[in-house]
């Protein structure tokens, strides 16, 4: 696999708004491991290898377990997450589906996440879903490599 082209290169300005919005997430209250999860999750759906294993090796580094990672594709179907977290995966999933759905985002997905985040932290988690579904789309167009970064620094 050979990266297309390099868009931090290109386009750096374009680049850098994408890292601003980074940095707002890592200032905002959603917490770290929320936002991993769900960068995790939506890089799977989208079948973004780079971000899946970006975000698999962020997690495993914050201390999760194996268990945990192994999991986040089956979510639903594993005791391993808090409610607060499903809430935030459901979230990502219907966020990241827009055209696979008949109603978008359905009241009952919404209004749980709501429950578990207050205003503020629940605008944060749709910034992490809107920007890890265009990380994906620079990483997946691109060919973005694997490991990549690792292996830079």
């Amino acid at each position: 696999m050979k990266e297309r082209i390099n868009v931090a290169q290109l386009a750096p300005e374009a680049y850098r708004a994408m890292l601003g919005l980074e940095k707002f997430l890592a200032g905002s209250g959603l917490p770290h491991i929320t936002k991993e999860l769900v960068k995790l999750r939506v890089s799977q759906i989208n079948g973004c290898a780079f971000c899946v294993d970006m975000h698999s090796h962020d997690l495993k580094q914050a201390g999760e377990s194996d268990e945990r990672l192994f999991a986040v594709a089956v979510w639903r179907e594993t005791p391993f997450f808090t409610d607060a977290e499903r809430a935030a995966l459901a979230l990502a999933e219907e966020a990241t589906r827009l055209a696979d759905r008949g109603e978008t985002v359905p009241d009952h997905v919404w209004d749980e996440a709501a429950a578990h985040y207050e205003p503020e932290t629940l605008a944060a988690l749709v910034v992490a879903i809107a920007t890890i579904n265009a990380w994906n789309r620079i990483a997946v167009t691109t060919r973005i490599v694997p490991g990549s970064l690792r292996r830079e620094g």
